[in-house]
């Protein structure tokens, strides 16, 4: 007996949906764009979405056991405590520009030249991810867990608020401003005037 194919929704909007607004049997969404979609708390387990946009979306708290995020951009979204961590490693490349990621887990990722714009990352979890290359341009990093992280040639010129360890991570050639150099420093508690 042959497996039901699961279908592909090809460029397609979906428009102010929830989950309701996405049929069970779709399980690859290619090249669409959802636009001010309430997917908060939505069991998105095991869905591909191939060269999608979110667009002022909330998918706080839901559900990414094997979800595929293959060149996905994340615009103005609201993505609290998401766990990118349980995401599909295969093709994983994700883009963030002004979206709300407090809490948010991107532990153990390959995640080289990630560009995060205008986010808040507070609380994010980088634990043992592949950083290099990322772009973290206006983020606040308040509290932000950076260990066995590899943030080589990271751009950290216009973040704020970070804290991480130069012998806990791995650094080289990752670019920081005058001004940020106190996140680098405050782990062996001197004072800088």
């Amino acid at each position: 007996m042959k497996e039901k194919q699961a279908e592909q929704v090809l460029d397609r909007v979906f428009e102010k949906t929830g989950l309701n607004g996405l049929a069970p049997e779709w399980r690859v969404y290619e090249e669409c764009r959802f636009d001010h979609c309430n997917l908060a708390g939505a069991d998105l387990s095991g869905l591909v979405f191939r060269s999608c946009t979110f667009e002022s979306c909330d998918l706080s708290l839901a559900k990414l056991a094997g979800t595929g995020l293959q060149e996905v951009r994340f615009a103005n979204c609201k993505l609290l405590g998401l766990q990118f961590s349980d995401c599909r490693k295969l093709l994983l490349r994700i883009n963030f520009d002004r979206c709300m990621l407090k809490l948010s887990a991107f532990i153990g990722l390959e995640l080289k030249n990630t560009i995060f714009v205008d986010c808040d990352l507070q609380e994010a979890d980088f634990t043992g991810a592949n950083m290099s290359g990322a772009e973290f341009g206006n983020c606040d990093l308040r509290q932000a867990i950076f260990f066995h992280t590899n943030l080589e040639k990271a751009d950290f010129r216009t973040a704020f608020n970070y804290s991480l360890s130069p012998e806990a991570n791995r650094i080289r050639k990752a670019r920081f401003s005058i001004s940020g150099l106190s996140g680098l420093l405050d782990i062996y508690d001197i004072e800088l005037d």
